[in-house]
């Protein structure tokens, strides 16, 4: 079941770095993994990383 806040989770939670895709990922019901895929693919063209660190900033820890 998707959390209703968009927060990250704690460490050793399914996080590999801050826990912003897996965080989004629960959120959505989505599959951690295609959330990396697309941060990773969006940062070939420069987007993802600035988007990840933003979203690192600005999301909530569970």
């Amino acid at each position: 079941m998707a959390s209703r806040r968009l927060d990250r989770p704690r460490a050793g939670q399914g996080r590999m770095l801050a826990g912003v895709c897996s965080g989004i990922a629960q959120h959505y019901g989505w599959s951690p993994g295609m959330v990396r895929l697309v941060f990773v693919l969006t940062g070939l063209f420069g987007a993802g990383e600035l988007a990840y660190l933003v979203l690192w900033i600005v999301m909530p820890k569970r």
